[in-house]
């Protein structure tokens, strides 16, 4: 196991610095360089930051003595902080129970954000007792803040030594298919986004989609599955460039009800009918989703019900409880409205 002087050593500074750094101990001036320096050395050296029972910032009380907890959240968003109905909903779950349990979130970041190494040391630079962690964010990132933080939840990570929350991916897609298959469809598209892994293949939505499709004996055209990267405007772009060709669905099946939404845009200023040219079919019951034109079929996942269950997960950890990681996958519901 590393120790102080260890980091001291690879950082080329002294014991006292790297201290200070750790810290966070404003008084004694350095350079940013040598601010990340020693994050850097603390990275590479897999040096666990010393936490003990007793942190010294924060607002939190914990249940046992005195201790006081500082929680963190990382967001996943395409763009900014808080233009994302979906995991706003998330959050709003996640702050609601931490306050019910008389706790609060000390900060909140991007999975964007923390890709600037300054930014990740800094977040990081005290001691952090729990994070909510909606990105699965890339190795790297990932393992310098599990290194740093004893209790990690995920909202649908990868990561299979952290507990994690959602809801299946996979039967979500194959619902929403049969669906349309029920509505007699046989020309199906699927629109989504490749996320980390830059494959949308790769994604458990799309391999349901593919599947129901290969079980009823219908094509899947390559053509009609469009990677938008959870961009409205690309995907109304990619919709609209689709539908030049002569060659095209009848039916979407949307992995979010944005898209989705961009995708009824889309259409509507090309004239096609909906449902009947093409149907449409998004995923996650936004609250806008019932506003749009047509109203939207969905599927509902219970979003703030999500963010609720992680905290629950995340107290019981820094409590104590230590048994092996929990993989906790909520319940959804077909909402019918007249997109489809």
């Amino acid at each position: 196991m590393s120790t102080i002087r260890d980091v001291a050593n690879l950082a080329k500074v002294s014991i006292a610095t790297v201290s200070r750094v750790l810290n966070n101990d404003t008084q004694y001036k350095m350079t940013d360089e040598t601010r990340a320096r020693v994050w850097k050395a603390v990275t590479d050296l897999n040096y666990t930051v010393k936490s003990p029972a007793n942190f010294s910032s924060g607002d939190n009380k914990a249940h046992s003595g005195n201790a006081l907890v500082k929680i963190g959240c990382v967001l996943s968003v395409t763009k900014n902080k808080y233009n994302d109905p979906y995991f706003m909903s998330i959050l709003s779950g996640v702050e609601e129970q931490l306050q019910n349990n008389g706790y609060e979130l000390t900060f909140i970041k991007t999975g964007a954000e923390l890709e600037d190494k300054k930014a990740l040391y800094s977040a990081f630079s005290n001691p952090v007792s729990g994070l909510i962690l909606m990105e699965s964010l890339n190795s790297e990132i990932y393992q310098f803040i599990r290194n740093q933080v004893p209790n990690i939840v995920g909202i649908d990570t990868w990561w299979e030594d952290i507990d994690n929350v959602g809801y299946d991916h996979y039967r979500v897609a194959s619902v929403a298919v049969q669906h349309l298959i029920d509505k007699g469809h046989k020309k199906i598209g699927f629109i989504g986004g490749s996320g980390m892994s830059g494959n949308i293949k790769s994604s458990q939505r799309y391999r349901g989609y593919y599947a129901s499709l290969h079980a009823a004996g219908l094509t899947v055209n390559p053509d009609w599955v469009i990677d938008c990267a959870w961009d409205e405007n690309l995907c109304m772009e990619k919709v609209s460039q689709l539908y030049q060709k002569e060659d095209s669905p009848t039916a979407f099946f949307v992995a979010s009800d944005l898209m989705a939404m961009a995708a009824l845009s889309s259409l509507y200023k090309m004239g096609i009918a909906v449902p009947d040219k093409v149907a449409v079919i998004g995923l996650s019951n936004i609250e806008i989703s019932k506003y749009s034109n047509p109203p939207l079929t969905t599927i509902e996942i219970p979003t703030k019900e999500i963010g609720m269950v992680a905290v629950d997960l995340l107290l019981a950890r820094i409590n104590g409880y230590q048994l092996l990681p929990r993989k906790v996958i909520l319940p959804t519901s077909l909402v019918l409205r007249n997109s489809t």
